[in-house]
């Protein structure tokens, strides 16, 4: 089994008005086979704690750690936190101009596992996983991300989390722009990867209605850079039902 284990993270990054602390003190651990589900308002910290994880290097840990099978994630490079088995999918996926999607995908498939997959067997896992989530045949020739609405990029993370078999995924509001019939396929793609691969997940959202299609095992409502409450499913509902109005009030 794997874990991933957060402890007293305090995250900042610099202004111009100088060093902000944007995570003041968050303690999470997610085991392989569950989902987590990250919640609250816009500015709440949710997005800084899933970079902090990939490594982005705007964001300074000032104190705290992050471990991932007992191995120290914040002296990893980014490189080698995907080789360990981290994942991430971004809110805002980038282009990658001059790069198809085919040569990105086998390249990165190569660097991971430490060997290039088998042209044959993979050609038909990447042709059967676009098929799965929908992605035309053509994608495939074409530039990373070039030119894709908000949903195809989306789509194209998952495509991603399916091949690549990651230990752990942080999903970073990958409902984000996305319509009923794209949130349902996405969805989809990410329970395949959960129930094939006994993946944890961290699932960032600022709605419920992804939970109807990914159900969490956990939901915690970030406030302000900490984390205010810890609780299953149903505190999703009462989010839904009622808002952040009586996190937001206790923190006023």
């Amino acid at each position: 089994m794997s874990s991933l284990e957060i402890k007293d993270l305090h995250v900042s990054i610099e202004t111009e008005q100088g060093s902000k602390e944007i995570l003041k003190g968050v303690s999470l651990t997610i085991n392989s086979g569950e989902i987590h589900a990250i919640m609250g308002p816009n500015g709440s910290g949710k997005s800084t704690l899933a970079a902090t994880i990939a490594g982005h290097p705007r964001y300074e840990v000032t104190s705290g750690s992050i471990t991932f099978d007992g191995e120290d994630v914040l002296e990893m490079g980014v490189d080698e936190r995907a080789q360990a088995g981290l994942f991430l999918a971004m809110q805002y996926p980038v282009e990658v101009p001059g790069v198809t999607m085919t040569n990105f995908l086998r390249t990165a498939k190569t660097a991971l596992d430490g060997e290039a997959p088998k042209l044959r067997t993979w050609t038909k896992e990447v042709r059967d996983a676009m098929e799965l989530l929908k992605i035309d045949a053509d994608f495939a020739s074409r530039n990373v991300n070039e030119g894709f609405s908000g949903g195809e990029k989306k789509r194209v993370e998952i495509l991603q989390l399916e091949l690549f078999k990651p230990k752990f995924a942080v999903l970073d509001e990958t409902d984000s722009g996305l319509d009923i019939d794209a949130l349902r396929v996405v969805s989809e793609g990410v329970n395949r990867a959960q129930q094939n691969n006994d993946m944890g997940t961290m699932l960032i959202t600022h709605y419920t209605r992804i939970l109807n299609y990914i159900k969490p095992d956990h939901v915690h409502v970030f406030i302000d850079g900490r984390v205010a409450e810890h609780g299953g499913p149903e505190l999703a509902d009462e989010l839904e039902a009622n808002g952040y109005d009586r996190f937001l009030a206790a923190t006023a």
